[in-house]
């Protein structure tokens, strides 16, 4: 089943927001974890770009959810929400246009 090309484009942007999302959580733990230095100029501009495409999402959900003492799962909720839309494109996408 093909989606209209619109709904198409949108399946697609979720799908790219997924992986900025999942490569954002990735490169976070591996900053906490002292496995990479954001010293280094590269990871430094790919850390704050990651930061800027996420934080406007994440950080109403940080809102909402409970403290649980250092462990961050908005990116969960985040990727959660990703999957339920795009599962709604693919149902009942062709049924809207």
């Amino acid at each position: 089943m093909r989606l209209h090309p619109v709904l198409e484009l949108l399946y697609v942007a979720l799908e790219t927001y997924k992986w900025i999302v999942i490569v954002s959580a990735i490169l976070s733990w591996l900053v906490a974890f002292n496995v990479i230095n954001t010293r280094n100029q590269f990871v430094y501009t790919v850390g704050r770009a990651l930061h800027a495409l996420t934080d406007p999402v994440l950080r109403p959900i940080r809102r909402i959810l409970p403290n649980l003492g250092g462990i961050d799962i908005s990116p969960i909720v985040v990727l959660l929400l990703i999957f339920f839309l795009q599962r709604m494109l693919l149902f009942y996408g062709p049924q809207i246009l």
